[in-house]
């Protein structure tokens, strides 16, 4: 069974409420994405032991590892390399700002605000949300999210690229 365990000790990423929601949905989202395996291959898939460790399965943010962007930074916790393309991603972004217009592609997502305030583009529609929601990005549907507050927008990604190696 694969297992993530993700801590923000020592951060000001969120509250111990906001941490709760998280790793429930989270986990759900893993679940999910396992159950979907499963009953598509018809069988259960085994986990490589000498792949995952208690070390590689823990990973607390680290401000040193962080990727800068145009208008802020990312800093994957989970990249498509480490489990068979799942990948969990906090994005920031800067007041008024957005990584990228808005965009479409195979893989369905999930955003989950942290703190601020973001502007939801899908499908032609916006609508403003704050922290502790959740957003989802149906596969091939044009979808964006921007920074339509004044504080930094911050919101974790949840995604399963497909055909990772």
């Amino acid at each position: 069974q694969e297992t993530i365990i993700l801590t923000f000790i020592g951060t000001n990423i969120m509250n111990y409420k906001s941490y709760k929601l998280i790793l429930s949905a989270l986990i759900l989202t893993f679940l999910l994405n396992r159950i979907s395996a499963q009953t598509e291959s018809g069988q259960t898939q085994k986990s490589d032991s000498t792949m995952y460790s208690i070390e590689n399965c823990v990973n607390t943010f680290n401000p040193d590892k962080v990727e800068k962007t145009k208008v802020g930074y990312q800093y994957w916790f989970a990249d498509k390399k480490f489990a068979d393309g799942k990948t969990v991603k906090l994005s920031v972004v800067e007041p008024h700002s957005a990584t990228h217009a808005p965009h479409n592609h195979i893989e369905d997502e999930f955003f989950f605000v942290l703190e601020g305030t973001a502007e939801f583009f899908l499908d032609g529609k916006t609508q403003i949300v704050e922290k502790n929601t959740s957003l989802y990005c149906p596969s091939n549907m044009e979808h964006g999210i921007r920074n339509a507050g004044d504080t930094q927008l911050k919101y974790l990604v949840i995604k399963k690229y497909e055909n990772v190696k």
